[in-house]
């Protein structure tokens, strides 16, 4: 069975990542939530190339990634489910929803940390909002992603099936909900129950700090009703928000040199409040 996984997650992971992707980029063209004013040429080529760097920088700073530390893990082990002898079809469940919530808790504090805002906002400055945005993540943010995600693997004891479902699972849902597809009302208004949709999430990446500060959900939708941050809708509508962050607001900002610089851009690490979104913008 280990064997058998490691063996299967390059595939699968790349067989998801360009299925849904693909998928999303066709219904974008479709069936458009909001009307284009960037070339995709620009955005998409550069927040692809960000996913290449990303990806091999990844490769380069760790000796193994979630899935074989699992393995690692489970055999040492170490954390609660492997010391508690869990069966994995309840520690698979359990592990896929805490690891969520774990993203949910993250996301937050990447938004209140003023340094870890720095890098997370990179995500946030894209001046559109499609399935490429949902992979757009400065390496540092990657990088400490990880790091958080392996602690978490080893405390929890997360099976590495588990590990290998939720990971396919975020990077799916990533770009189901930043991607500029336009769901009918009532379709939204029953998905969002239970999963974050585009509608919900595009809620998030408006320029106005106060709906900035909500809908920090990647996958389920649950954790924002739970813990206070869920917004319905944007103010100015859907079609007429303003999507990014006032500091970064130019199409040279969109190209991956640039986007690499931001973090170290701008105003000191002090000063978060007047990086971030205002109320009057």
């Amino acid at each position: 069975m280990p064997e058998t996984i490691l063996a299967a997650e390059p595939v699968l992971r790349l067989a998801a990542f360009g299925g849904v992707l693909g998928v999303m980029m066709v219904w974008e063209l479709a069936a458009p939530r909001r009307r284009r004013e960037i070339p995709r040429l620009v955005r998409w080529s550069n927040n692809l190339a960000l996913v290449v760097l990303d990806t091999a920088i990844l490769r380069l700073a760790f000796p193994v990634l979630a899935v074989a530390f699992a393995l690692w893990a489970e055999g040492a082990g170490w954390g609660l489910f492997n010391l508690l002898d869990t069966p994995l079809w309840l520690a698979l469940p359990l592990s896929v929803l805490l690891l969520d919530l774990a993203i949910y808790g993250q996301h937050v504090m990447f938004h209140k940390v003023p340094l870890l805002w720095r890098f997370h906002r990179m995500h946030h400055a894209d001046l559109e909002f499609d399935a490429t945005t949902g992979l757009r993540f400065h390496p540092g943010e990657i990088v400490a992603s990880m790091l958080i995600k392996l602690a978490l693997v080893a405390l929890l004891g997360a099976p590495a099936l588990a590990v290998l479902v939720f990971e396919v699972l975020l990077n799916a849902t990533s770009m189901f909900n930043h991607s500029n597809i336009r769901l009918p009302f009532g379709l939204d208004r029953v998905l969002r129950l239970f999963v974050v949709t585009p509608d919900m999430h595009r809620v998030h990446h408006s320029v106005l700090r106060h709906e900035t500060d909500s809908n920090y959900g990647f996958n389920l939708s649950w954790w924002d009703r739970l813990f206070g941050t869920y917004r319905a809708q944007p103010e100015a509508g859907h079609d007429a928000m303003t999507i990014g962050i006032e500091q970064f607001r130019t199409p040279r900002d969109l190209w991956l040199d640039r986007m690499l610089l931001q973090p170290f851009r701008g105003r000191g690490n002090d000063a978060k409040e007047a990086d971030m979104p205002s109320h009057t913008a």
